[in-house]
């Protein structure tokens, strides 16, 4: 497939702000394999920009246009998206582990096949946020809304599921393990396969109305110290 990007492509370069600012507001620009780690990059416009194998560790993007960003392969733990525009940006096969998304506007955005191990999206706009075969442990994803989505190999061990919306959700191949769903809900979702391991019985009623299978009841009803003969 041709690709259509068509923007400055730099390859193999240490960056720092001055270097990105004197890039940013024009063209997209296509860094490969480029060090931008714990640069401070806040409040510039990078809209269309493409980030690929890219070191960005603990750098902070607070406050930064990057709608339409594409992130590949891209190691960026700890890195800062607090209040950046993230609306259509695309990740993929990326570790942004720890990386704090407080208050950021994701509309429409999506994470295939990344890490997300610990990361804070604590206050943030997710309209049609997509997490695709992702890891999400111990993630901060309290009052999302995951109403009628497909959850395709997500593991949510662990995470602040707290009043999020997974009505008439599918999951496919997940984990639930020893998350915190407090007050979120499943009416009518699927959770046949889903791991729900470390359930308490003040939890159970959450799945009202939800689909489990036989081995998932068996489990669950174990889970809550019954003997199921």
């Amino acid at each position: 497939m041709t690709d259509p990007f068509s923007g400055h492509t730099i390859t193999g370069e240490t960056l720092a702000r001055a270097d990105i600012a004197a890039l940013a507001g024009a063209a997209p620009v296509r860094l490969i394999d480029c060090d931008l780690g714990e640069a401070e990059l806040g409040r510039l416009d990078l809209s269309g920009w493409r980030f690929e194998g890219c070191d960005l560790r603990r750098a902070d993007f607070s406050g930064a246009r990057l709608e339409r960003t594409h992130w590949r392969s891209c190691r960026g733990a700890f890195a800062s998206f607090t209040g950046a525009d993230l609306g259509d940006a695309v990740f993929a096969a990326s570790d942004f582990n720890n990386a704090l998304l407080r208050g950021a506007t994701l509309s429409s955005a999506s994470f295939t096949s990344c890490k997300l191990t610990g990361a804070d999206f604590t206050d943030a706009r997710a309209l049609d946020l997509r997490f695709e075969e992702t890891l999400l442990i111990d993630a901060r994803l309290a009052g999302f809304s995951f109403l009628k989505q497909t959850l395709t190999r997500l593991d949510l061990s662990r995470a602040d599921l707290r009043k999020c919306d997974f009505r008439h959700a599918v999951f496919e191949a997940c984990s639930l393990r020893d998350a915190n769903m407090a007050g979120s809900r499943f009416t009518g979702a699927d959770l046949r396969g889903t791991d729900l391991g470390g359930l308490r019985l003040i939890d159970a009623a959450l799945f009202r109305g939800a689909t489990i299978s036989r081995d998932q009841a068996g489990q669950l009803l174990g889970e809550l110290g019954l003997n199921v003969r």
